[in-house]
């Protein structure tokens, strides 16, 4: 059972957020991981898992100047990233390479949510990168360091490809996403943007040893005491050999998200699912 939402004051917020940004940095300054430096705009030769998202979705009541705004920030990212070399044991931290979304830097005002609710604030709409880099990552051998999880579901699920649950948040510089190479080859992260869409690659200097599915399990819709509903489900993933043999079976996360729409009216193209 999940808790009702309980908003807290906007200075707790504030403060929360002074004391978790200066841990990161004495993290980052403490910290004895070798993070990936090499940027190069030669790809490596071997696709480990290619995706695309769109770039623009029309959302209810949302202001489509944050989603233009969105695609600005996601450019000067894709910057930062696009080439990134992983090599064995370097990883790879999102707010390292991308660095803080400020206005000064370019960044503009995007989507951004705050405490389940729908806001705007600069440098909003990056989770997409997160989100892509994710659910790539988990099609390949790279291990996935840190990542967390969205606490609410805003937005039905009217277009959605990918299972509930299987992207990931960003928030500077706190809330980070981490991919270390586990492997004894180099790897390399690949993201770009066209009119369109969102694009990204995770490619390998030697051909894929193994491939990767990724599905959705335990997904339930449940009607809290207090009134509400939470969406809970489960993402795991079979690994095959090259010759298709099944040779391990493994739960990626679980997730646990506050709904913050009624999930079963007309419209909401939304369903529970077993």
């Amino acid at each position: 059972m999940l808790a009702a939402p309980t908003p807290r004051p906007r200075w707790r917020r504030r403060l929360g957020r002074c004391w978790y940004t200066l841990r990161r940095r004495v993290q980052w300054w403490r910290s004895r991981r070798h993070f990936a430096r090499l940027q190069t705009p030669e790809p490596l030769p071997y696709v480990l898992k290619a995706h695309q998202s769109p770039l623009l979705r029309q959302l209810k009541a949302v202001d489509m100047v944050l989603q233009y705004n969105k695609i600005t920030n996601l450019r000067l990212a894709a910057a930062a990233i696009d080439g990134l070399v992983l090599h064995p044991g370097e990883t790879f931290s999102f707010w390292r390479r991308v660095g803080r979304p400020s206005a000064r830097r370019g960044f503009l005002e995007g989507l951004v949510l705050d405490n389940g609710r729908v806001s705007r604030g600069v440098g909003g709409g990056l989770c997409q990168m997160g989100n892509l880099l994710y659910w790539m990552a988990l099609h390949t051998p790279l291990t996935v360091t840190e990542r967390y999880r969205h606490s609410y579901d805003v937005f039905p699920d009217e277009g959605r490809t990918l299972p509930f649950g299987s992207g990931a948040t960003l928030a500077w510089n706190y809330i980070d996403l981490q991919l270390r190479n586990d492997t004894a080859t180099d790897i390399q992260l690949r993201v770009w943007l066209d009119a369109a869409d969102l694009h990204g690659e995770i490619r390998s200097a030697t051909p894929p040893e193994h491939r990767y599915e990724v599905f959705e399990a335990a997904h339930e819709i449940r009607h809290e005491a207090w009134g509400g509903y939470s969406r809970h489900n489960r993402i795991a993933r079979r690994i095959f050999a090259a010759d298709g043999r099944l040779l391990a079976e493994e739960m990626v996360t679980d997730n646990h998200a506050l709904m913050m729409y009624q999930p079963f009216l007309p419209g909401s193209q939304q369903a529970p699912r077993v």
